[in-house]
C-alpha cells in the first residue's frame, strides 16, 4: 500500500510543483525523504528569504510554488515576507511540519499549537489533516485554494503521518483538477462600452494584475485604440504599461487628495486590475473630483468589496479588454513616438541615483527584468528607466523589506534565459542578505546593484512629511556589501565613478555578482 508521502510526491509531480523552496527542521524531514529524481530543493538560510525567493519564482513563472517551512517558529520567521506575497497575489503553497499527533496536545517542543490560526489572516486558507488518510486530500486543497484564490495557503502536517500506509481512496486525489471559468455577461459588456463611448474625457488606471495575467500588450493596444491617457495605480508591484509611452502619465501618488488632484478634469476613471486604491501617505481630500465617476474591473472580489467609491465589476479583465477593443471604434491620431528620458541629475561626492539608472538603461538588454527595493529613489527610477516589455518591473507589493535580494534570485531561477537585475537599497539589503548564499550555491545568473547612501532614505523623508525630522535610527554607516557578498560566495566590486559603473554593467557573469555603488541621498 502506498504511503501518504508517496501519494503526496506523485500529486505534486503531476501538478508541476517540483521546485521546493525551503529551510527544513526536524518535523519536515519525513516529508522530504525519498523525493523523486525530478524534484529540486532550493535551500534558503532564513524563512523570510525562502518565501521571498518563492514569491519571485511564482511571479516569474505564473505557477503555484511549494514552500517548506519549519513548524511554528519557522513559519513565524516567514510572515514578514508573506505580506508581500499576499499583496502580489502569489499562489504560494506553504507547508510546515507538525509534531507527532500524540504530542500536539501536550504542547511538546516544536508543536505548532493551533496551527491553522498561526498564519491567519494573511493566508487565504489554512488546514491540518484530521488524520493521516486526509493528508493527500488536504495537500490538494492547499494547492487548489492557492490557484483559485491567487493567495498563499498553509498546511501543517504531523510528521508521523507521512509514513502511514493508505488505501485506494487516498490515491483518487492524484487525478483531481479544479478550474475556474468566469467572465462578464453581454449586458455588462454593452453597458461598459456605452459608458466609455459617452464619456467626455475618460482616463485609464491600470494595475499590476494586468501584467500578472499577461495582459500588458492588450492594455497597450486598448489605450492606443481609444487614445486614452494612462496612469498606473498607486504603489505598483508590477508595471502594466510602458513607462515612456506617449499616453503614459505616471504612477498615481499614494494619497487620497493627491489621487483626486491627478484625475481632475476626467469625467470617467476606468480602473483595470487594481484595488481602488492602495493609499500610503495620509493626504486628506475627496476620493474623486466632483463630477467624476469611477468603474473598477477586477477579478479580486475582496478588492471590489472594500473600495470606498465607484462601481465595480468582478470579472477577468482580459475578456473585458478584448470585448472593448471590438465594440468601440478606434480614435484616430496620437503620437506613437516614445518620450525620451531626460538628462540624469548629478550630485557632488557620489553618483546621483538617476546616473545609476541611466547607466542600467543604456547597458542592459531591453528584456531585462528589474527587481527593485530602493524606495527613496522612486522618482529617479521612473525618470530614467525605459521599460517596454511585460514582466520588466517587480517591487515588494506590501512594502515589506527583504523582498529584493531573494525575489531577484527566485526570478532568475524562474526566468531562464532572461537577464535579471536586483536594484536594492543598502537599508533594504540587510533584511534578505542570506539570499546571496543561495545565489552562490545554485550559481543563479543575477546581478545585484546595491545603492549605498548610509541611510534609511525613505524613513528620513517620512520624518519630514510627518514633522518628525529629529528621530533616531535613520543612519546606517559602515556597511561594506562587497565584503559581505564575498563571505557568502558572491563576487563583488565597489564603484564610485560613472565610467567604472558602466564598465562593470557591460560585463557578464555565469553566476551571481554584486556591484556596490555609492549614491547621494534622495527622496521618493
Amino acid at each position: 500500500m502506498p504511503t501518504a508521502r508517496r501519494i503526496a510526491h506523485e500529486f505534486l509531480e503531476r501538478r508541476g510543483l517540483t521546485t521546493i523552496f525551503g529551510n527544513p527542521g526536524s518535523n519536515e524531514l519525513p516529508f522530504l525523504a525519498e523525493l523523486p529524481e525530478g524534484f529540486r530543493y532550493v535551500l534558503g538560510l532564513h524563512e523570510g528569504v525562502v518565501v521571498g525567493m518563492a514569491d519571485g519564482y511564482a511571479q516569474a513563472t505564473g505557477r503555484p510554488v511549494l514552500v517548506n517551512l519549519h513548524a511554528a517558529a519557522g513559519s513565524g520567521n516567514a510572515m514578514g515576507a508573506l505580506t508581500n506575497a499576499v499583496s502580489s497575489r502569489s499562489p504560494l503553497v506553504l507547508t510546515a511540519g507538525q509534531q507527532v499527533r500524540s504530542a500536539i496536545g501536550l504542547e511538546a517542543m516544536l508543536a505548532n499549537v493551533e496551527a491553522t490560526q498561526l498564519m491567519r489572516p494573511l493566508v487565504g486558507w489554512a488546514g491540518e489533516p484530521s488524520c493521516a488518510a486526509d493528508v493527500p486530500r488536504s495537500l490538494a486543497q492547499a494547492v487548489f485554494e492557492a490557484e483559485l484564490q491567487r493567495r498563499p495557503t498553509y498546511l501543517s502536517v504531523p510528521y508521523d503521518d507521512w509514513s502511514a500506509e493508505l488505501d485506494a481512496n487516498a490515491a483518487l486525489t492524484l487525478d483531481r483538477s479544479v478550474q475556474r471559468a468566469s467572465g462578464p455577461d453581454e449586458a455588462q459588456l454593452r453597458e461598459l462600452a456605452q459608458e466609455l463611448e459617452a464619456a467626455r474625457n475618460p482616463v485609464l488606471v491600470l494595475g499590476a494584475d494586468l501584467d500578472t495575467a499577461g495582459l500588458f500588450d492588450r492594455a497597450v493596444a486598448f489605450a492606443e485604440h481609444r487614445q486614452l491617457p494612462v496612469w498606473v495605480a498607486p504603489s505598483p508591484h508590477r508595471l502594466p504599461f510602458p513607462n515612456r509611452h506617449p499616453l503614459f502619465r505616471g504612477v498615481l501618488p499614494a494619497g487620497i487628495g493627491a489621487v483626486s488632484d491627478a484625475v481632475a478634469g476626467h469625467d470617467l476613471v476606468l480602473v483595470l486590475g487594481a484595488p481602488v486604491f492602495r493609499y500610503h501617505q495620509h493626504v486628506p481630500g475627496p476620493y474623486l473630483p466632483e463630477g467624476t465617476r469611477l468603474v473598477q474591473i477586477t477579478d479580486d472580489a475582496g478588492a471590489a468589496a472594500r473600495a470606498p467609491m465607484g462601481r465595480a465589476l468582478v470579472a477577468d479583465p482580459g475578456p473585458v479588454l478584448a470585448s472593448l477593443l471590438t465594440r468601440l471604434p478606434a480614435v484616430p491620431g496620437g503620437d506613437r513616438e516614445f518620450v525620451p528620458n531626460p538628462e540624469p541629475a548629478t550630485a557632488e561626492g557620489a553618483l546621483h541615483p538617476e546616473q545609476v539608472f541611466a547607466a542600467l538603461r543604456e547597458t542592459q538588454p531591453a528584456d531585462t527584468c528589474y527587481v527593485v527595493e530602493s524606495t527613496s529613489t522612486n522618482s529617479a527610477w521612473w525618470r530614467q528607466m525605459d521599460l517596454r516589455r511585460p514582466g520588466s518591473y517587480f517591487f515588494p507589493a506590501a512594502g515589506g523589506l527583504g523582498f529584493g535580494l531573494p525575489a531577484a534570485v527566485g526570478m532568475a531561477m524562474g526566468l531562464e534565459g532572461r537577464p535579471v537585475v536586483g536594484v536594492i537599497g543598502d537599508g533594504s539589503a540587510n533584511y534578505g542578505i542570506t539570499a546571496l548564499w543561495t545565489a552562490a550555491q545554485y550559481r543563479v545568473p543575477v546581478t545585484f546593484v546595491v545603492l549605498r547612501n548610509g541611510t534609511y532614505g525613505a524613513l528620513r523623508w517620512f520624518g519630514s512629511v510627518l514633522g518628525t525630522p529629529d528621530v533616531p535610527g535613520t543612519e546606517i554607516p559602515g556597511l561594506d556589501f562587497t565584503a559581505i557578498a564575498a563571505g557568502y560566495g558572491v563576487p563583488a566590486t565597489a564603484v564610485t565613478e560613472l565610467d567604472d559603473l558602466r564598465a562593470q554593467l557591460k560585463t557578464t557573469a555565469a553566476g551571481p555578482r554584486l556591484i556596490q555603488v555609492d549614491t547621494a541621498e534622495t527622496t521618493p
